[in-house]
């Protein structure tokens, strides 16, 4: 990998580059072991996965989306919607200064329980 995980001065969760580019992904490491478990509760119950690459991730509409508190999220954030919860991931296109590692993924057809656990 082009970088490596680092803990930064206020307890942040991110990454590294090269160039010494830190790019803080979450506000706690818990935060970051949160959006691990969202990933995996929400790979597990969704009925449908759409991946979103590059620039085309701004476009994702967030109207009617509130952001999942318990990831702490910086670069990297979660949304949760009325049945579908969104994952942007950022961190690492600004981290490599490459806007198409950009990538968001949308985990759809979740009911209740799948969007809170």
């Amino acid at each position: 990998m082009p970088y490596g995980f680092f803990i930064g001065p206020n307890d942040e969760f991110g990454i590294c580059g090269g160039d010494d580019e830190w790019v803080p992904l979450h506000g706690t490491v818990e935060g970051w072991v949160e959006s691990l478990a969202l990933a995996h509760h929400a790979r597990l119950w969704a009925e449908k996965v759409t991946r979103v690459k590059g620039d085309e991730v701004h476009s994702i509409d967030l109207d009617g989306f509130e952001p999942v508190p318990e990831v702490v999220g910086l670069a990297d954030t979660w949304w949760r919607g009325k049945d579908s919860l969104v994952a942007i991931y950022q961190g690492e296109a600004e981290c490599l200064a490459a806007p198409k590692c950009r990538t968001a993924l949308i985990f759809s057809g979740l009911d209740k329980w799948g969007l809170r656990s």
